[in-house]
């Protein structure tokens, strides 16, 4: 197989994971091109050393997840530090719900471990790995492509981290990071230790469209939640607010309830490629649709963040297309 060939499903993994984190959830506009190509050396490269590092010691989805929460911990915590930094982009994320205990607030910690656990890593990687047909949970680089792969993620990490702290002028404590830094191990260890076959579950899996359902429903009750702090960033669902414990707590149970009633559905006769697409389509597009009352993190004009919305929405839509025709084949 030609060389380009063989590493295409690796190329369309590294702009996917980006231009779905941040383009399609609507934080920054398309027309910043100089983000837009930065990006990848964060979530593409993050997506691509998880997938092919899981697919490789023949580890499925349940270690996907485990390290895409790991990779979202790590992000956080060290390279953007929102966890900690409570005048990031003059937002106050964390005033809703902060616990000075811990250092940061509650809501945020759980909305960013939603995000970058489904929408970053897992959405990307299997509208991807779905594209790429026979070759779904096969490696997609060599040896020596995952080292450099690893590596340029390892460098932009370190110079992108420490280039944050000093522009925007905020350090963690050696606490924080600590205490950051011992829960991405935990996970990536936990990772490690999953079974790499679960055994199977009585019943018959739901059809396709009912899982698609599901989580266009799951995940409008995940953005919708965090509509609801006090910061303004989803200015279409101001009266939706409630109290942060009770924001809390309905987060976890969200994340309980979908994660057991998906992962009983993944191990019932009939759940195929079909389904796992139907999941990341129903994410997909709650990326889609979220993005328009979303207000942008990074300034842009209206009319730049309508078109750059748009734009995003119709290349998701074409994209599951062509997946959908790629299972349907």
């Amino acid at each position: 197989m030609p060389l380009l060939a063989r590493v295409a499903p690796a190329i369309g993994l590294w702009f996917v994971a980006p231009l779905t984190a941040e383009f399609l959830m609507g934080n920054m506009a398309i027309t910043d091109v100089v983000t837009m190509i930065s990006t990848t050396f964060l979530y593409g490269a993050g997506a691509l050393v998880i997938r092919e590092v899981a697919r490789r010691t023949g580890r499925g989805w349940p270690t996907i997840l485990a390290w895409a929460l790991a990779y979202g911990m790590f992000e956080e915590a060290f390279f953007t530090q929102t966890l900690w930094n409570q005048s990031w982009y003059n937002v106050r994320i964390l005033d809703y719900g902060y616990v000075p205990a811990l250092g940061t607030g509650v809501p945020w910690l759980l909305f960013m471990a939603g995000v970058h656990t489904i929408w970053s890593i897992s959405v990307p990687i299997a509208v991807v790995e779905t594209l790429a047909g026979s070759r779904r949970t096969t490696p997609w680089l060599g040896k020596a492509g995952l080292r450099v792969v690893s590596a340029v993620f390892a460098v932009f990490f370190v110079l992108g981290a420490v280039g944050t702290g000093m522009y925007g002028g905020w350090f963690a404590t050696p606490v924080q990071y600590a205490g950051a830094g011992v829960l991405v191990v935990a996970l990536i260890v936990l990772g490690l230790r999953l079974r790499r076959t679960t055994p199977a579950v009585a019943g018959q899996a739901p059809g396709p469209w009912a899982v698609f359902a599901f989580a266009l429903v799951a995940g409008a009750l995940f953005v919708l939640l965090y509509a609801c702090d006090p910061t303004g960033l989803s200015p279409w669902f101001a009266a939706l607010s409630v109290p942060a414990w009770l924001s809390v707590l309905l987060y976890l149970a969200l994340f309980a309830g979908a994660g057991a009633l998906v992962a009983r559905w993944s191990h019932r006769s009939g759940w195929s490629d079909a389904h796992r697409l139907a999941l990341a389509a129903g994410a997909m597009l709650t990326y889609a649709w979220h993005s328009f009352p979303w207000k942008v993190i990074v300034p842009a004009s209206p009319a730049a963040d309508l078109a750059s919305n748009v734009i995003m929405t119709v290349g998701a839509v074409v994209l599951l297309l062509f997946a959908a025709r790629r299972v349907a084949a």
